[in-house]
């Protein structure tokens, strides 16, 4: 009689447990902070970036960040500031191995991490951990990938803590829409069009292209931009750096400050855990 009470207990439970439905929509978000380091999500649609690519997790049933299902098996990334869904392309610069991922949740959590990728997809390029990384966006595919999604509101950004003001703004990048700082909070505005309806999101194929192997590049802790000179060197006594002229010829001088190379990501994240404890919240790791 006792072991009849608790089946019917369990089934009971069983029953309660709600099934998890995906609802893949549009996203994008106000800004964050994760592992130190603040991140504000804008629509960009020229992305080209290089830095440390880190393997997300193992993850159990549940939804991502635009409400898709998450599969460690697919191929899938996160991303700390792309719009959701997202198509890129992930190049292994140790290996020349290239994957076309769809970036459907945030993350990673590391500071550090320009992107992180499936189980699966880290083993189809032949990575076992951290690894120096190109990120490059398919725009098409990922216009693509948003049409027909419902789309979300436009929240307030919130603001980091930059304790006195010796920062500046610099506008979007070109094919960026959006702040990429902190900004003023906006009033709520829904899409003026009803929600579609949820669509299955492509499953992108497990296909690999081998390019060629060239210079995986150093890596450098980048802790801002600007057109101040003073301004620069100030941040870069802040992290032990060195504030550097940078941009085209004919265009206002810019200054970034910097530290390194480093020759391993052991080093460099040694380094931004530095700068993280002396309080810069504005701070990556790139390779060049």
């Amino acid at each position: 009689m006792r072991h009849a009470f608790l089946a019917v207990l369990l089934l009971a439970g069983c029953a309660r447990t709600p099934a998890v439905v995906p609802q893949p929509r549009y996203a994008l978000g106000e800004g964050y902070r994760s592992g130190g380091i603040w991140s504000y999500p804008r629509e960009e649609f020229e992305l080209d970036e290089s830095g440390i690519a880190a393997i997300l997790p193992s993850a159990g049933p549940g939804l991502t960040a635009n409400g898709e299902l998450r599969d460690s098996r697919g191929m899938f990334a996160a991303h700390r500031t792309l719009q959701l869904p997202a198509i890129v392309t992930v190049t292994h610069l140790e290996n020349g191995r290239s994957i076309r991922l769809r970036v459907n949740d945030r993350g990673p959590q590391m500071a550090g991490r320009v992107i992180g990728v499936t189980p699966r997809a880290a083993e189809l390029l032949g990575a076992r951990g951290p690894f120096r990384a190109r990120v490059v966006i398919d725009g098409q595919a990922s216009r693509a990938a948003m049409e027909g999604l419902s789309g979300q509101d436009v929240l307030p950004i919130q603001a980091a803590p930059v304790g006195r003001v010796e920062r500046e703004g610099l506008a979007p990048p070109t094919g960026a829409r959006g702040s990429a700082g902190p900004a003023a909070a906006a009033t709520p505005v829904r899409d003026a069009e009803a929600p579609a309806a949820a669509r299955e999101p492509e499953r992108l194929p497990e296909q690999v292209v081998q390019g060629p192997v060239t210079y995986a590049g150093s890596i450098w802790l980048e802790a801002g931009r600007f057109f101040r000179r003073d301004l620069a060197q100030a941040q870069a006594a802040r992290i032990g750096g060195r504030a550097e002229p940078f941009g085209p010829p004919g265009h206002q001088q810019q200054w970034r400050v910097r530290s390194g190379p480093y020759s391993t990501i052991p080093e460099a994240d040694a380094a931004l855990a530095r700068a993280l404890a002396a309080g810069q919240p504005d701070l990556r790791l790139a390779v060049e």
